[in-house]
């Protein structure tokens, strides 16, 4: 084991990887100045323990929690494994949180679930009255039958106060309660949260043996989150700012006595712009109208008047909006109607002003507001009397908070309104959506790390460390990064001189037949598995086709097992079937799930290649993101908006999908990016080697496609991988 004083006690193994001891201590170093870490480490370098090492030891010391997160699946999986290991060695208390809904025995949204707790509560609690007055009136009984008389009176008090109870009880009886929380709450709990430390159990684990003992698993794991050392969650618990106030509580910490980890880190901008972006449908609104129909209170008629103009200025705008041609297209997904204006306010905002007719729309939404909260209030007030069995939404109360954010928040910095339609599966009408799409993720970032103690970020893929500090909104951090320090023998990094792969050049049958032999090259030359990463789902499909399909690639006696990635077919399943592969070549996305935080170690993937420059579709949010950071960026660099919002995050999903494979100090392949823009050729503004880390650039070997067969030929015949002679070049 290693050394087992300062922090290194917590490391679990034998030995720390190459640079892993020097980010242990230098991310120590940090964090005794409470002071942030980027840390780029490349993938399998073991970034999690050199963040979850020293921060675990300096909460111990310092009397914090640590909380590491992660919107990758398979990452949450690493986490329970490294805190298994060290609880090993140094016994730590730690949790794995998911969401209610994952967790909950009889399936509730979140409202009733709240509902049904208070409820449950108060009949425990009414209960356990009715005990302790059943014992003073046994007690008075007793003091009569001894001949004192004043006890008779005294008795006789009690004795209507528990009838008044028990009819209190029989009301709240024939209300909701949940089973499982009641247990909770009488039941001895204590087997539970002694088998819950004994490990560190995942949601699954807690969720079945509270399951077999008739628990409720989620409610009794908030119970048991006070005074651990570390937990384990997803980024919404952190993210959103009214659940990170609640997931604190449930820690008895302050914020300042939290130390957050956060790996995958170069997503934090796109999951940060989700949790603040707001939404609200035109089913919605309707359906507030129909709740205000049946409401008898002189604040509906505003509501409804307020309300009503903004659904109908929804409806005209998309239906201005969206071009005809594009009508027949729209599906289950939903579909941006543009509503842009450079000179004013957005469309929708316009068509609200000119439909709405009252008293001013600040007093009316306030009124709406105001009677939405009355409303709320009533139902779930029903629900809890049983007067109804599912805890209804106030749509009202919805409607009239959205309506206030648009007018209040839609024309500022980093807020693009949008408008988006769908079609309904049943009725095949295509009905709208408004949307305050936020540009600016720092604005829900910045006050994260500023009230927190400190944090650490960490991704093989955080540089340029200067533009994540500027779009997530950190100040004065410690940056560290390390490369793959693997022997480098092991590896081949080849720059393709193919055809530049531009959106408008992928149909031209020059450039396929190129992509196309050079791709066969890749997989007859790959002695195992290999992973194709392209721009999109559809020229991944349309090489898969090309290539052979179904049938894979028959060279002499070797089958290649061709997999690709397609709608309905589970990710998991895909990925197994492909790994257990002898010779498989997989087809996906860059822009997919498998480019990043999905492990293919030693023989599940030997080759690698990108196929293009993967862009993003330059579609109208990405536009906005990109006037947005040009606007807030424009003192940091020149051309901020390109930079920031499409180049870096395209160059680091292709960074992502070159680390899938070598992933040990043993491990070997070949990685390939195939598009004249990732060489040394003169491409001006359309190169782009230089977005890449220096030690990264000066691994890039330019290669023509007729020559890359042979060099990955002697690659690998020099670590005999091919069983038995090579393919003929």
């Amino acid at each position: 084991m290693a050394d087992s004083t300062g922090h290194l006690q917590y490391f679990p193994y034998d030995a720390p990887y190459p640079n892993q001891e020097e980010a242990m201590d230098r991310i120590a170093n940090s964090l005794a100045r409470q002071q942030d870490v980027l840390l780029e480490g490349a993938p399998g370098t073991g970034k999690t323990l050199s963040a979850l090492v020293p921060a675990l030891y300096h909460a111990r010391e310092e009397d914090k929690t640590v909380i590491i997160t992660t919107n990758v699946h398979q990452q949450m999986r690493q986490f329970v494994a490294d805190a298994r290991a060290i609880t090993k060695q140094k016994p730590i208390r730690a949790v794995v949180f998911k969401g209610k809904a994952s967790m909950c025995h009889i399936d509730v949204g979140y409202q009733e679930c709240q509902t049904l707790r208070d409820t449950t509560r108060s009949v425990v609690e009414k209960r356990a009255d009715k005990a302790e007055l059943k014992q003073r009136e046994q007690a008075l009984l007793d003091r009569m039958r001894s001949g004192d008389e004043d006890a008779a009176e005294a008795r006789s008090a009690v004795v209507d106060e528990l009838d008044t109870i028990d009819q209190e009880l029989e009301d709240m009886e024939s209300s909701n309660v949940c089973d499982y929380y009641y247990n909770n709450l009488v039941e001895d709990t204590g087997d539970f949260f002694d088998w819950l430390f004994e490990d560190v159990r995942t949601p699954d684990d807690i969720y079945e043996y509270a399951e077999e003992q008739g628990f409720c698993g989620y409610e009794l794991l908030k119970e048991g989150m006070e005074g651990v050392d570390l937990v384990v969650c997803n980024y919404h618990h952190l993210l959103d700012p009214m659940i990170r106030e609640q997931f604190f509580r449930w820690l008895d910490r302050d914020p300042e006595d939290v130390i957050t980890v956060f790996d995958e880190a170069h997503n934090i901008e796109s999951a940060a712009r989700d949790h603040a972006t707001r939404t609200l449908t035109e089913n919605t609104l309707e359906s507030a109208l129909d709740e205000l129909d049946d409401v008898d209170d002189s604040r509906a008629e505003f509501a409804r008047n307020v309300i009503g103009a903004f659904c109908r200025a929804l409806k005209s705008t998309y239906e201005e909006n969206l071009p005809s041609y594009e009508r027949d297209d729209v599906g289950d997904n939903w579909h941006d109607v543009s509503i842009a204006s450079d000179e004013r306010r957005d469309d929708l905002t316009m068509s609200f002003l000119q439909n709405y007719e009252g008293r001013g729309i600040d007093k009316e939404v306030e009124l709406a507001l105001q009677l939405g909260k009355s409303l709320d209030e009533d139902y779930e007030q029903a629900y809890k009397d049983g007067e109804t069995t599912t805890r209804k939404e106030c749509q009202t109360q919805q409607a009239a908070a959205f309506i206030a954010a648009w007018m209040d928040d839609g024309g500022k910095l980093g807020q693009h309104p949008m408008c988006s339609v769908r079609r309904d599966g049943g009725t095949e009408e295509i009905y709208g959506r408004a949307e305050l799409y936020t540009c600016i993720p720092r604005e829900v970032t910045k006050g994260l790390f500023e009230e927190v103690y400190a944090s650490v970020l960490m991704s093989a893929t955080i540089r340029p460390f200067d533009v994540t500090e500027d779009v997530l909104g950190l100040d004065d951090v410690a940056t560290l990064a390390y490369g793959l320090e693997y022997p480098e023998e092991n590896r081949r990094t080849y720059a393709v001189e193919g055809p530049a792969l531009f959106a408008s050049a992928r149909g031209e049958r020059e450039t396929q037949e190129t992509v196309t032999a050079t791709l066969r090259d890749v997989i007859r030359f790959t002695p195992g598995n290999a992973l194709l990463f392209f721009p999109s789902y559809a020229e991944a499909e349309r090489y898969y086709e090309r290539l052979g399909g179904g049938q894979g690639l028959v060279d002499g006696d070797r089958r290649t097992e061709f997999f690709l990635d397609e709608a309905g077919t589970p990710t998991e399943d895909l990925r197994q079937g492909f790994v257990t592969s002898d010779n498989g070549a997989l087809f996906t996305s860059l822009w997919g799930t498998l480019a990043e935080g999905v492990s293919f170690d030693g023989d599940d993937a030997r080759t690698v290649a990108v196929v293009g420059v993967p862009y993003p579709h330059l579609s109208e949010r990405m536009e906005a993101v990109q006037d947005a950071y040009d606007r807030a960026y424009s003192d940091r660099s020149k051309e901020a908006g390109w930079r920031y919002a499409v180049e870096i995050p395209t160059i680091r999903k292709t960074r992502q999908a070159l680390g899938r494979v070598i992933r040990s100090p043993d491990d070997f392949g070949v990685r390939v990016l195939l598009d004249k823009r990732y060489t040394n050729n003169d491409m001006g503004k359309y190169s782009v080697r230089g977005s890449f880390p220096p030690e990264e650039r000066e691994e890039l070997i330019d290669i023509g496609p007729d020559k890359l067969k042979f060099a990955m030929m002697n690659f690998y015949t020099d670590h005999a991988a091919y069983d038995g002679p090579p393919p003929k070049p």
